[in-house]
């Protein structure tokens, strides 16, 4: 029997074939071998090391000692347009951080999203286990590589494009007097939907069974945001963040969550086992949402219109939206949505306010 500090041959074997895996990865995504330090890539770019770890770091990379050679010319080429930025651009150096810390930050998270899918593909199609499923997605992932990189830029592209066109035809009103210099600057309606009793509904599930849940809740929820003319900010959790750019649009994509989530999506059998009960369909909602102004900063919103969303969702009974007064007002005149004012309720550091009860008509 080997002594705990030694490999078998087989375990060796493995290790080693992991290895080389692993390099030829690094060979296609990095362009290159790393022969770059640091210090090196600072020096080619004519700027500080502070300025190239400073670089990593908001990538949410780490980086080793100044003299280590890890760096790729990709990576030197990133450092070199990253300090462009400053000095041919004339952007702020905070700027500049704020935009690397946003690429890190989504990168991170969509990297690990596609691999933990196509891990959980391989898994299901080929009926392996966890550690072989990933060990195949690294030996295919070279391959996989280009088409995920050629969607990410296409999807990256169209989603620049549709910002500018909201841009345009924000600023494009006829006879919009211009917002309140003191005021939060962008006019949208905000709403969250919030999974009934998920604690409940999920208790006992497997890492399967617990995924596919939510992945449906999370496909059902965009499907219905998008099909409304909203946007999903975010998922939190058990929840969805949601914005659209005028009242009755957030209505419509309110109205259509409380109504599609409430149900079962789809009626085709799944080969999920020993789901919880009620775990089988898309669980039921709550969902209050609000229009005000906001601030949109690092691909979220903030400002009290988001707060208040929050808190009426907190209230709301199952399948049901709940909104208020001054949303309400400004919903008046369509003959698509009925309204029903509730009793006034105390919400927490927001005092006391009256709930209105949103309906299709």
């Amino acid at each position: 029997m080997p002594d705990d500090d030694q490999s078998t041959p087989i375990e060796a074997s493995e290790r080693s074939a992991v290895e080389s895996t692993v390099e030829e990865i690094d060979a296609a995504l990095l362009d290159g071998p790393r022969v770059y330090s640091a210090q090196e890539l600072a020096d080619r770019a004519g700027i500080g090391l502070e300025f190239v770890r400073g670089f990593w770091s908001t990538l949410g990379l780490p980086h080793a000692d100044a003299d280590d050679r890890i760096y790729t010319e990709s990576d030197a080429e990133a450092v070199e347009r990253a300090a462009a930025l400053v000095r041919e651009h004339g952007l702020d150096l905070r700027t500049v951080i704020t935009l690397t810390r946003s690429l890190g930050h989504t990168s991170d998270r969509l990297a690990l999203w596609q691999v933990e899918a196509l891990v959980e593909d391989m898994a299901t199609r080929y009926e392996l286990d966890d550690p072989t499923a990933r060990l195949l997605v690294l030996d295919r992932l070279t391959e996989l590589a280009p088409v995920l990189e050629a969607q990410m830029l296409h999807s990256y592209r169209r989603q620049l494009a549709a910002i500018a066109g909201r841009y345009a035809a924000e600023f494009a009103e006829v006879g919009d007097p211009g917002p309140d210099r003191t005021a939060l600057p962008l006019p949208r309606a905000v709403g969250f939907a919030d999974m009934v009793s998920f604690t409940r509904r999920t208790a006992g599930l497997g890492s399967t069974d617990l995924s596919e849940f939510v992945q449906r809740f999370e496909a059902a929820a965009r499907d219905v945001v998008t099909a409304a003319g909203g946007r999903v900010v975010k998922t939190i959790g058990d929840a969805v963040l949601f914005v659209a750019d005028d009242a009755r649009t957030g209505a419509r994509v309110a109205l259509g969550l409380a109504e599609v989530l409430g149900r079962e999506i789809d009626s085709e059998p799944l080969r999920l086992a020993g789901l919880a009960d009620g775990a089988r369909g898309v669980t039921p909602v709550r969902v209050g949402f609000v229009w005000g102004r906001v601030l949109s900063r690092f691909g979220d919103v903030f400002g009290p219109t988001v707060n208040l969303a929050a808190r009426l969702t907190d209230i709301a009974e199952p399948s049901t939206v709940l909104t208020d007064p001054v949303t309400a007002a400004a919903l008046a005149a369509d003959d698509s949505v009925m309204l029903e004012n509730l009793d006034p309720v105390e919400l927490h550091g927001l005092g006391t306010v009256q709930p209105v009860r949103l309906r299709a008509s």
